[in-house]
C-alpha cells in the first residue's frame, strides 16, 4: 500500500495548523476564558449550600457532648469538617480554575508565536532592506548614479538625431524615467479630506504636517510611517506599522515628503494650482522597531 499519498495529506494539514496556530489558540483561550466564568458562576450557586452544610456539621461537633468524647477529639472532627468543606470547594471551582489555567496558557501561547513571527518578518526585512542598499551601492559606485535610476526605475528608448561632421546621424538614447514614487509614496489630492480647492492651503498643509513630523522626530527621537499618515488623514499601511524614521539612525536624519526642498516648493504645477494632485514620496529610514 502506497502511503505516501496520506503523508503528504498529513504533512499539508499539519503545516496549514502551524500556520493557523496563533489564531487557533487565541480562539480556544477566549472561548476558555468565557468557559470558566460560566463555570465559576455555577460553582458560586452550589457554595452557599456546601457552606451551610458545613456550617451544620461544626455546630453539631460543638454542641455534642459526650463522657467518652474528649476535646481533643472535637477538634480533630473540626479539622475534618475544614479539610471536607476545603475538597468540596476545590471540586466545585476545580474545573474553572483548570479551564482558565489553559485559556490563559492559550493566549500566551499565541502572543509568543506572533512575536516570534513578527520578530523573524522583521529580521528578514531588515535583511532584504539591506541588501538592496548595498546593491544600489556597488551600482553607483561602478556605474554612476543615472545607471542606478534606470535600474530601478526603468525608462524608455527613443531615437534623436545628432549632427556631426559627417552629416545628421541617427541615436538611441535611454531616457531615465524620473519621479517615479516609491512603495511609500501616496497621492495628495481631492481624496483627501484635508484637500482644499484654494490651491495654497493645500501648500501650506503639507508644509505645516511636514514641519510636525519634524518636530516629533527631534523631540521623541522616532516616527511611523502610519504616524505620518494619520497626519495627512492617509489611510494606513501594514508596512507603515515598523517602518518609519529615527534621529540618529543611519538615514537621513529628517523627515521628507518629497515635495519640498528647504524652504522652496518644488511641484511649481501644484502651487500654481495647474494640478490638482502631487505625490508625497516619504524617505523612509527602513524598521524603525530594531532601531528604537
Amino acid at each position: 500500500m502506497n502511503l505516501k499519498p496520506i503523508t503528504n495529506l498529513v504533512g499539508r494539514q499539519v503545516l496549514h495548523m502551524r500556520k493557523h496556530s496563533p489564531v487557533i489558540l487565541f480562539s480556544a483561550g477566549v472561548v476558555g476564558v468565557i468557559g470558566s466564568v460560566v463555570l465559576a458562576s455555577r460553582a458560586t450557586l452550589k457554595l452557599e449550600e456546601v457552606l451551610k452544610e458545613s456550617e451544620q456539621t461544626l455546630d453539631q461537633v460543638n454542641v455534642f457532648i459526650d463522657d467518652e468524647y474528649s476535646e481533643d477529639d472535637r477538634q480533630k472532627d473540626k479539622v475534618k469538617v475544614y479539610i471536607k468543606t476545603g475538597i468540596s470547594i476545590v471540586r466545585l471551582y476545580g474545573p474553572s480554575v483548570l479551564l482558565g489555567t489553559a485559556s490563559i496558557a492559550a493566549l500566551t501561547g499565541s502572543h509568543v508565536i506572533l512575536t516570534r513571527r513578527n520578530g523573524a518578518l522583521m529580521a528578514a526585512y531588515a535583511v532584504l532592506d539591506r541588501g538592496f542598499k548595498e546593491y544600489r551601492q556597488r551600482v553607483v559606485d561602478k556605474l554612476g548614479i543615472e545607471k542606478d535610476k534606470e535600474f530601478r526605475y526603468g525608462g524608455d528608448e527613443r531615437e534623436i538625431v545628432e549632427e556631426t561632421k559627417n552629416g545628421p546621424k541617427v541615436k538611441t538614447v535611454h531616457d531615465v524615467i524620473e519621479g517615479v514614487p516609491s512603495i511609500y509614496a501616496r497621492v495628495f489630492d481631492q481624496t483627501c479630506s484635508n484637500w482644499s480647492s484654494e490651491h495654497w492651503k493645500n501648500q501650506f498643509f503639507i508644509q505645516c504636517q511636514q514641519n510636525y513630523a519634524n518636530d516629533l522626530l527631534r523631540a521623541r527621537g522616532h516616527v511611523f510611517l502610519n504616524e505620518v499618515y494619520d497626519m495627512l488623514n492617509i489611510p494606513r499601511s501594514k508596512e507603515g506599522q515598523i517602518v518609519g524614521w529615527t534621529r540618529d539612525g543611519e538615514g537621513d536624519g529628517f523627515i521628507d515628503f518629497g515635495v519640498f526642498k528647504g524652504d522652496a516648493f518644488e511641484g511649481m504645477r501644484f502651487v500654481r494650482g495647474d494640478n490638482g494632485a502631487v505625490w508625497l514620496d516619504f524617505n523612509v529610514d527602513g524598521i524603525v522597531y530594531d532601531k528604537i
